[in-house]
């Protein structure tokens, strides 16, 4: 049955590698197809040890022949069944499936999965369960001799993999639906020792003019928080893009900051958000419900010990990838997702955003007179499969022109949002801080879709505006490297430096961030671990990205190489050891 399962998984990589462009080296065989054949010789191995053990005296009285064959035939039934389940995954985010993905394909993503039941899909899961009922029956015709020569190609193969998948950039396309399934709860090659040193100091020594003036200049001003849903820099007009398909946001950061390399510290909402409210890296390959019981000192609750009223409304639901455990307890007096906001539009993933926007302004007025308050918005306008109320001006039905209409209309719901403070007098005493929560890509890197698998630009480089209608009268650009995690800081920095601390304010040294007004370089840190486990930084025009599963280290000139292509490792060795060195002892850190 080996040999059965085996065609089985050589059929599922052929669908998987269908169409893509890969590397024609003497190795590329060998390090595209070896974890199939493991799978398949530690499948031959399990099947020996059943058919061994069924020859002893005492198996035999208590597991007739008959009985082991029907163990092994519902062992590959299993085994096939689950990888023709992955076919489709495969051919559309790139990688089978893994824990992490498993725990994330509930409800919220039901839209987004039938839209990707095509015709080709279905045809792809047919013709693997087709090989799947043939493969047994063609496999017992294999005379002997020819099934050793096959167990012994296996073996050398599954020997010589790590070599092979050393020597070439797989893009991950190794693995198969059982080895990606495995791979992630296996030890991480980030191990450091327990003192490991990390910095986010780098090789960047410039400075800007720092902004140092407006320490505490927002002081009594209201602060609102908006955090874009999948809003990558790259697709902006603020950011060079045309059409400019947000344009209420480049109308705002008129009187705004505006950060040019702006990171987020995980490409996918739920820890991204957490990093923001904590100021805190999220460990990679941790799983979020462990994260309701982690005490931090989020901004909301910093700000509520400050007298500010809180809330937090969210247009999709809280249930989503475990968000309660990064929301709930966090300072938030008011915590609105889609079920308690209701709306004009349902979706498996949320309501529509003009209704999130009402229950806002509606929280607002029913706060006593004179309050100050801190207000998040997390809008879901701008996440697959980028679903509008409404067609808006891109007609193309490509995910690429889904996605920038998607855009526009969070755009809309900014606009919304922004006449209605302004028709309650608001303006002039507000703190914006809108920032992307992570990118999308669309193809940029092979495999490369959505959000949550990689690391590359398209993924982490977000918009970040500080808007201070009145405080900052014209548009200011910044260049230095800052991280999500920085919002918190430099929000108490520009809106409570100064003040009284409040009484019993026992939060002063617990973030990791830092406040951006000083001009400082600094790096940023980034991790992934929703496929393969990745982990980058950016420092000045230079970003690293270690694959922790092939120990594969790239480098990349920004400046020369804004589409990440030419990976110049080798010609800046030196910087790229002490990146990966920084690196390692990073993830580390966070991981213990």
């Amino acid at each position: 049955m080996f040999l059965a399962l085996l065609a089985v998984l050589l059929t599922a990589k052929a669908f998987a590698l269908a169409g893509r462009h890969l590397p024609v080296t003497a190795w590329a065989a060998i390090a595209f197809f070896w974890h199939d054949g493991a799978v398949a010789l530690a499948f031959a191995c399990a099947e020996a040890a059943m058919r061994f053990c069924r020859t002893t005296p005492a198996a035999t009285a208590n597991q007739p022949p008959a009985a082991t064959r029907r163990t092994v035939y519902g062992l590959y039934a299993a085994a096939a069944a689950y990888v023709v389940v992955n076919v489709p995954v495969t051919r559309v985010l790139a990688t089978p499936m893994t824990g992490p993905m498993w725990r994330a394909a509930r409800g919220p993503l039901a839209d987004s999965m039938r839209r990707h039941a095509t015709l080709d899909m279905l045809l792809a899961c047919g013709v693997t369960t087709a090989v799947a009922l043939a493969a047994p029956f063609a496999a017992r015709r294999l005379h002997r001799p020819a099934r050793r020569l096959i167990l012994a190609i296996l073996v050398l193969a599954s020997a010589l993999g790590p070599l092979a998948t050393s020597r070439l950039d797989t893009g991950g396309f190794e693995r198969n639906a059982w080895t990606a399934l495995i791979e992630l709860v296996l030890p991480s090659a980030a191990a450091a020792p327990s003192n490991a040193y990390w910095t986010r100091r780098g090789f960047d020594r410039s400075r800007e003019d720092d902004l140092t003036s407006l320490a505490g200049a927002a002081a009594g001003r209201h602060i609102i928080f908006v955090s874009l849903e999948s809003a990558g820099a790259q697709y902006l007009g603020l950011y060079g893009a045309q059409p400019d398909v947000m344009p209420s946001l480049s109308r705002l950061a008129q009187h705004a900051i505006v950060f040019e390399r702006a990171y987020a510290a995980y490409p996918e909402s739920i820890k991204g958000l957490y990093s923001i409210l904590c100021s805190a890296w999220p460990a990679a390959g941790s799983d979020v419900s462990s994260y309701g019981g982690r005490r931090c000192p989020s901004l909301a609750e910093r700000l509520a010990q400050r007298g500010y009223r809180t809330a937090l409304f969210h247009s999709g639901r809280f249930g989503y990838l475990g968000m309660e455990a990064v929301v709930r307890g966090r300072g938030y007096e008011t915590l609105a997702d889609a079920g308690d906001i209701g709306g004009h539009r349902q979706s498996s993933f949320g309501v529509d955003e003009a209704s999130t926007v009402a229950a806002m302004l509606r929280w607002i007025e029913s706060l006593p007179a004179g309050s100050r308050f801190f207000l998040t918005y997390l809008p879901i306008a701008g996440h697959h499969p980028y679903e509008t109320p409404e067609p808006g001006p891109y007609e193309g039905v490509d995910d690429r022109s889904r996605y920038l209409n998607a855009l526009r209309y969070a755009d809309q719901s900014l606009e919304l949002l922004m006449r209605g403070l302004d028709a309650r007098g608001l303006t002039r005493n507000l703190l914006w801080i809108v920032a992307g929560d992570h990118g999308e890509a669309f193809g940029q890197h092979v495999g490369n879709y959505g959000h949550t698998f990689y690391i590359y630009e398209e993924n982490v480089h977000v918009p970040l505006v500080i808007a201070a209608p009145g405080l900052i009268p014209a548009e200011t650009r910044r260049k230095q490297v800052v991280s999500l995690i920085d919002i918190a800081p430099t929000v108490l920095d520009l809106a409570v430096r100064g003040e009284t601390p409040a009484a019993g304010d026992r939060f002063a040294p617990a973030l990791e961030g830092q406040t951006m007004s000083d001009g400082r370089s600094r790096m940023a840190f980034f991790a992934a671990d929703y496929s393969r486990r990745m982990i980058g930084l950016r420092d000045g025009r230079f970003k690293a990205i270690l694959t922790l599963d092939s120990g594969r280290m790239m480098l990349f000139d920004l400046d020369a190489d804004p589409g990440e292509q030419t990976d110049i490792a080798a010609d800046h060795a030196g910087r790229a050891v002490w990146y990966e060195h920084n690196l390692r002892n990073w993830a580390a850190a966070h991981q213990r």
